[in-house]
């Protein structure tokens, strides 16, 4: 046992989505998973309360606005595969899974893209309520033409304008939940019939590039005020802007050399302010690790390398229904997620081919899964800590909901064994448990710039 693994206690997410086939494809047809049961509320409340059992920090949402259509320039292998098609809205899940439980996090996947600012911050600041200061935001600017289309527009905005229009959007909804009322705007005061002191309510005026806003608030301040923020772009524009606003960073799984330089990256750029680096990951894991090999090939029978390629196809950007299994692969910059491209090219090497990506879908996905025994698992996951420094993990079903049973019943306690892993939650919201700091964000974060004060630049009320 070394100073690290005494000292650094290894965060965990489930991650998850609110379909039948999310990362790994195919899995959906083992007849132990439970997957399909996903309309259900009553899947979502015993999920929430297995994390809750396991310690899990929090449940990671992700969300899609469009169909991948990408592969054979059409969706059928998409709909064939249930390729994150069809799915469900998963900000409605969340109440439900909160009331169910007592510490869970909940980080929602939401596009920015195609929701006027105002609107988002009311349905963030009602989740923020409902959950008790529990909710997380990922932030998305999507890479979807489908989406895009969905929303009524021909296509979607060039790459890094998209970061652009972003980084306005976070000003809005910044200035709407940290500006608009007072820490002590509501009052309650029964006996002079005061819920609100108007003089501690401003409006909130914006007026820029892509967003005009003058509006109060309608809801009052909830315990964290703006969720926690979390933000997946690795690319270097995508880096630029996590490094300004993201308190939590998914980065997606590649080699140990890459995950590094990225973690070193984004800290050095985000510093002094703290940035937690969660990295994607996959475990089948068995008692022994005979028993872990034998399971893993009992899901590979099951695994979808069409709908591998299906989702591969949409989120890298490249039609892999165009090329033969050993012609080599274009990978030059697209306008989907330019960060999986680089990490497929250094993971293939130059000139990959679809065969060799292929290759790589052990479970239907580009994702390797770790695969042992308790003890073997977990010690993955630890030196993953202290080789790249990540803080902790976005763990992937497989087949649902044992995949999470297993891991909850033997990879956890080796990990507490080991003092990589917390033995009972801390008190307080979300924010509060991952940083051990308060309720709100702290004064170098630009959302700090908005707060109300007596010299803040927001209009008061009725004015």
């Amino acid at each position: 046992m070394n100073a690290m693994t005494r000292s650094r206690q290894i965060r965990l997410n489930a991650f998850d989505m609110a379909c039948v086939g999310h990362i790994q494809h195919g899995m959906w047809t083992h007849p132990r998973d439970r997957s399909g049961d996903y309309t259900s509320l009553a899947h979502w409340v015993s999920l929430a309360r297995l994390l809750e059992r396991g310690l899990f920090d929090g449940l990671f949402l992700a969300d899609v606005l469009g169909v991948y259509d990408v592969y054979q320039g059409k969706p059928d292998a998409s709909l064939r595969g249930a390729v994150q098609i069809p799915l469900l809205d998963p900000l409605a899940l969340v109440p439900a899974m909160a009331h169910a439980t007592t510490h869970l996090g909940f980080g929602v996947t939401c596009n920015l893209a195609y929701e006027t600012p105002f609107l988002f911050a009311r349905r963030m600041a009602t989740l923020d309520h409902l959950t008790n200061g529990r909710i997380g935001w990922n932030i998305v600017t999507g890479y979807l033409d489908s989406a895009a289309r969905a929303m009524g527009l021909d296509a979607q905005m060039e790459h890094d304008d998209r970061y652009d229009l972003a980084d306005e959007y976070m000003q809005v909804v910044y200035a709407l939940w940290e500006g608009g009322w007072r820490d002590d705007a509501v009052v309650r005061d029964r006996t002079r019939g005061i819920y609100t002191d108007p003089a501690r309510v401003r409006r909130v005026v914006h007026r820029g590039k892509q967003y005009r806003v003058d509006a109060l608030p309608l809801w009052e301040p909830s315990a964290q005020r703006t969720p926690v923020l979390y933000q997946a772009g690795a690319s270097d524009r995508g880096r630029v802007f996590a490094a300004r606003h993201a308190e939590c960073m998914f980065i997606n799984p590649s080699t140990k050399p890459n995950v590094r330089r990225l973690v070193r990256d984004l800290r050095s750029r985000a510093a002094p302010r703290p940035i937690l680096a969660f990295l994607g990951a996959t475990a089948v894991v068995g008692r022994t690790e005979k028993e872990a090999r034998d399971l893993l090939e009992e899901y590979r029978r099951h695994a979808s390398a069409e709908g591998a390629l299906a989702h591969a196809s949409a989120s890298l950007g490249i039609d892999f229904g165009r090329y033969s299994m050993d012609e080599p692969i274009d990978d030059a910059p697209t306008q989907a997620i330019r960060s999986n491209v680089e990490a497929i090219a250094r993971a293939l090497g130059p000139g990959w081919t679809k065969r060799k990506l292929i290759d790589r879908f052990v479970l239907g996905s580009r994702q390797l899964p770790i695969v042992g025994s308790p003890v073997q698992v977990a010690g993955e996951l630890i030196a993953w800590v202290e080789d790249c420094d990540v803080d902790g993990f976005n763990l992937a079903r497989t087949v649902v909901p044992e995949c999470l049973e297993a891991f909850i019943e033997l990879v956890v306690p080796i990990l507490q064994e080991r003092g990589a892993y917390k033995r009972e939650y801390a008190a307080g919201t979300h924010r509060q448990k991952l940083f051990g700091l308060g309720d709100r964000l702290p004064a170098g974060h630009p959302a700090a710039a908005n707060r109300f004060t007596d010299t803040y630049g927001a209009t008061p009320a009725g004015r």
